[in-house]
């Protein structure tokens, strides 16, 4: 293989892999520092409660057929129009009959329980701003299964990314002296700072 094409293919797959990344790349680089200082960063989380009753006709179907497991349709038809909630793929656990229903997504921390006994539902929701948000994002917290496949092919991109820039410093080390010790630091630098700082 003639080594204008090789070159050529290895400057291919780095500018593609490098636009492909390049939107992940501005968010993690950002939501890294956020993460780093997210002790300093002021945050007002706004936190809503609400209650309400369950009907009467609904109630008197769960008493009579308590569930052991998963979300009865009508119930989360109910819910769903009461709170304004999608509970599509929601685990519902029940515990002594009670209810319980971790809702939890990026940037924000909500749950609702449910007593058929009395028909009493709480349900609480902490929103904890934008940048809780882009660091759920950062995390993969709470963000379902279409993100987690992002984030391993953004993964897997960043190596292609990296790789093909090692072997294009490779070739062009001859015309540029300062390659390799640059190369060296961006390699030592983390890794002392880890040993002699990181305890």
């Amino acid at each position: 293989m003639p080594r204008s094409f090789r070159l050529g293919t290895l400057r291919q797959w780095h500018w593609i892999s490098s636009a492909l990344c390049l939107a992940g790349m501005l968010l993690f680089a950002i939501t890294g520092i956020t993460l780093n200082h997210a002790g300093q960063i002021e945050s007002r989380p706004q936190v809503e409660n609400r209650t309400a009753q369950l009907p009467p006709s609904l109630q008197a179907v769960l008493l009579a057929e308590p569930p052991e497991a998963g979300l009865p349709p009508a119930l989360q038809q109910w819910l769903e129009g009461e709170l304004d909630i999608r509970l599509a793929g929601r685990e519902a656990e029940w515990t002594d009959g009670t209810l319980y229903i971790g809702l939890a997504r990026p940037g924000i921390d909500a749950w609702l329980s449910l007593d058929p006994q009395s028909g009493a539902l709480e349900y609480e929701s902490t929103d904890r701003g934008w940048i809780a948000w882009l660091n759920d994002l950062h995390k993969g917290r709470n963000t379902g299964e279409a993100w987690t496949w992002f984030i391993d092919a953004f993964a897997a991109f960043c190596g292609i990314f990296s790789l093909t820039g090692l072997l294009l410093l490779q070739r062009q080390a001859a015309f540029r002296p300062s390659t390799w010790p640059l190369t060296g630091l961006g390699l030592l630098l983390p890794l002392l700072i880890v040993l002699l700082f990181a305890h």
